[in-house]
């Protein structure tokens, strides 16, 4: 039941953006859902090692705008694909919206030892948020926050991974909300 998830709302402007595009309401839900987790994550970063220096904001509205792009591409809402990254790339870039946020749209699904920390929690949160684990971006991550934050490496894996478990914990109720909204 999604009155027990107390998700936070999308930002103000990703909302007007969305409704301008006609953004399905699938879409909106994943979303608030993906910026609800990023939030999540963001705050415990921020609180756990702020030595990382990251940039929330930009965290919240890469999470807010990743799959903009699937305004465009409706047929990956509910199937594979990936033309919608830089589709919703372009679309935040004719916007208005400055390269170092409209990166995330593109760049979600791409993560690799270059990755920002942003990059990295942004990523993070679009699979977390129905529990779904990768070791490989959770490493990196992990090697990020030992690096700003000192420390043992695997008390920051440690730490890490409660949070994620503790997030997974309510993937099954994410999934409910975002089924009740159609296509």
């Amino acid at each position: 039941m999604d009155e027990d998830l107390e998700l936070c709302p999308l930002p103000d402007e990703v909302l007007v953006l969305l409704g301008e595009l006609a953004a399905p309401p699938r879409l909106v839900a994943h979303l608030r859902l993906v910026h609800d987790v990023a939030r999540q994550l963001a705050d415990w970063v921020a609180e756990r090692c702020p030595e990382l220096g990251l940039d929330r904001d930009a965290v919240l509205f890469g999470a807010a705008t990743h799959d903009i792009g699937k305004t465009v591409h409706r047929g990956e809402l509910s199937g594979p694909g990936s033309a919608h990254e830089p589709a919703g790339r372009d679309l935040l870039l004719a916007a208005g919206v400055p390269p170092r946020l409209a990166r995330f749209a593109a760049g979600h699904a791409d993560w690799g030892p270059a990755a920002t920390a942003e990059d990295l929690l942004v990523s993070l949160a679009d699979k977390v948020w129905k529990d779904r684990r990768v070791p490989e971006l959770e490493d990196l991550l992990v090697d990020a926050l030992a690096r700003a934050g000192g420390g043992e490496r695997w008390s920051w894996f440690l730490a890490l991974d409660e949070l994620l478990s503790a997030v997974g914990e309510s993937a099954a109720a994410r999934l409910a909300y975002q089924a009740r909204h159609p296509l």
